[in-house]
């Protein structure tokens, strides 16, 4: 169920979406802290040792501050895009730079939002392609920083996927089992493979559960299509990556996990149902 159609439901989706991007910002700094304290928190335990004491740190607490003085952002410090253009990128109390990926990231999210709201109207459907676009981006931005893929955003995006599939917002549920089954399976035989032929390690369990979890939202027939689309973004991102290190004089790692999210993140901006005419030849069943 929904209300509003066209124009009206894109905007008011685009604001949420603002909204959203701000949270997403909150996650995508503070999950992986969160992790490594609680693996820090696991180790201790299992070598008989207390945990460390801290101060409380989860997505809610403490308020957002400035990494550099520890300025408390004020609300009206923190409405998204807006607040970072009046402050001109820079920290009210000691003038730091406030990096540009934070309004970036909140208008990256209002325009996959404004296009859920375009294109399914503000109901239950659109939610649920916008939370899949809001996952993509976090999956995506955490793995560009850490080289870490959260199973807790990971498994979200699969049984998401799974459900909205039972539902009948997606793919039929069985072309969604399958395609999380053989999602994992492919990017695992691949991973076996390349460690007996070198001893190495090609790619993460992490990369594995984030196909699985695309082959839920697409279905079994999209997977070749995702890869060769996440070998597009690659192929983009790579290049981005390799003038920024020069510029900057120094290697910046390149994980696969963005390749993946990308890959999602383009299928829905382009529909669905517009890969398969783009790229029939990874459509080799239909």
């Amino acid at each position: 169920m929904g209300f509003g159609t066209g124009l009206d439901a894109a905007l008011v989706a685009g604001v949420l979406g603002l909204l959203v991007g701000s949270f997403l910002n909150v996650v995508i700094h503070r999950l992986p802290k969160m992790m490594e304290r609680e693996w820090a928190a696991d180790c201790a335990e299992f070598s008989g040792q207390p945990a460390p004491e801290q101060e409380r740190l989860d997505l809610l607490v403490p308020r957002s501050r400035c990494p550099h003085c520890g300025h408390a952002i004020r609300w009206y410090e923190n409405i998204p895009v807006v607040s970072w253009l009046v402050l001109r990128g820079k920290c009210s109390s000691c003038k730091a730079a406030i990096g540009v990926r934070y309004p970036i990231v909140e208008l990256v999210t209002a325009a996959f939002f404004f296009l859920c709201g375009w294109r399914w109207g503000l109901t239950l459907q659109a939610a649920a392609w916008a939370a899949f676009a809001a996952l993509l981006i976090c999956l995506f931005l955490i793995d560009m920083d850490t080289q870490i893929l959260p199973d807790d955003l990971n498994y979200m995006l699969l049984w998401l996927g799974l459900l909205v599939s039972a539902v009948g917002w997606t793919v039929p549920l069985r072309s969604a089992v399958w395609g999380a089954a053989l999602g994992y399976l492919v990017f695992w035989a691949i991973f076996k493979a390349y460690k007996l032929a070198t001893g190495k390690e090609g790619m993460g369990y992490g990369d594995f559960k984030l196909l699985a979890a695309l082959g839920a939202w697409l279905g079994a027939e999209y997977l070749l299509a995702i890869i060769l689309l996440s070998s597009i973004v690659g192929a983009v991102i790579g290049v981005l990556l390799l003038v920024i290190g020069k510029l900057a004089n120094k290697d910046i790692p390149m994980p696969f996990g963005p390749y993946l999210a990308g890959a999602g993140l383009l299928a829905l901006a382009l529909s669905p149902a517009t890969v398969p005419v783009l790229l029939p030849f990874a459509f080799p069943f239909r």
